[in-house]
């Protein structure tokens, strides 16, 4: 997978939004393929894509754009998550991070994976404030090498605090969260949650809602 270049992104994101939509990522993969996704607040369906396609094609095609095929879908469920505004968008969610270089307080890593708690600063000095979750927390296999010296991992705390950088973030997905419990239980949990967050609210907190 490779990046674009920033003007063609910029480009591509005009006519995305020209046409009700909104640009989510833009990836060069193998094959010369160039795989566009969009959302839109009404869902994404087939025909909006081809759309969208139809569209770009003819775009491409006067500008010369240089790729074999194009694709264009929605997100899914392990959305990619790239700008500010996107994991401003997701707070309370459970994400995937793939750093640029090792975190110390991480004891070293560069993934992570964690309860996105919120979300701090602005104009570029962004900071995301996570814990982590206990799938985070486990400490990979290693499989020593004859006459090699491996270096033992940390184990990370499930729940521990960690402050990150959006600058440090070289890629970051949420994490699909699927629940597999009867619809009834579902019922159960929300109306739990949602006395929570009143009884949180009526004591002075300010609750968070997930757009």
């Amino acid at each position: 997978m490779a990046a674009v270049a920033g003007g063609l992104y910029r480009t591509i994101e005009r006519t995305v939004d020209g046409l009700g939509y909104r640009l989510v990522d833009v990836e060069r993969l193998g094959g010369g393929l160039l795989r566009v996704t969009m959302e839109s607040a009404d869902g994404v369906k087939v025909e909006d894509c081809e759309r969208v396609s139809r569209q770009l094609s003819h775009l491409f095609a006067v500008e010369e754009v240089d790729y074999q095929r194009l694709e264009v879908s929605s997100p899914g469920l392990d959305r990619v998550l790239k700008t500010a505004g996107d994991f401003v968008r997701f707070v309370g969610s459970e994400i995937s991070v793939h750093l640029y270089s090792p975190s110390a307080d991480a004891h070293g890593r560069k993934r992570l994976r964690g309860r996105l708690l919120s979300v701090a600063g602005v104009g570029g000095a962004e900071r995301l404030h996570v814990q982590l979750t206990p799938e985070a927390a486990v400490v990979p296999a290693t499989k020593p090498r004859r006459g090699i010296a491996v270096k033992k991992r940390v184990a990370l705390e499930a729940g521990t605090l960690l402050e990150i950088a959006l600058r440090e973030i070289e890629k970051a997905r949420l994490v699909p969260e699927l629940d597999f419990r009867p619809a009834g239980a579902k019922r159960s949990a929300s109306a739990a949650a949602i006395g929570d967050a009143m009884e949180m609210n009526s004591s002075g907190s300010l609750g968070s809602e997930h757009r």
